[in-house]
């Protein structure tokens, strides 16, 4: 097996294993107040660090393209409670418009 499939298996593995642990450790009850907090506000900030990083990075650059300007546009058609199929086509054809109108 190659190191990208020990990698995802032990991903997948580890997945099933964090997933697994919160009913078998809490037994049925909810999260402590502080503790649920930090875990509603986990994904939006995981997904946030996501988009920023390649956005706005090319390898160990940063950089400000036309990919910034589909963010934007995403930005702005969310602002606007579009579909989330409409903002991912939405910020893809201003991105491959701003790359068609720079070279």
């Amino acid at each position: 097996m190659t190191s990208l499939g020990w990698v995802l298996l032990l991903t997948a593995l580890g997945t099933i294993a964090l997933k697994g642990a919160g009913p078998v450790l809490l037994h049925g009850r909810a999260l402590p107040q502080r503790l649920d907090g930090v875990v509603a506000l986990a994904g939006p900030a995981l997904l946030g660090a996501l988009v920023s990083v390649n956005t706005f990075t090319d390898g160990q650059d940063l950089v400000v393209d036309e990919r910034a300007i589909g963010l934007a546009a995403a930005a702005v058609a969310i602002r606007f409670h579009a579909p989330a199929l409409a903002v991912v086509v939405i910020a893809a054809v201003v991105t491959a418009g701003a790359r068609a109108l720079v070279g």
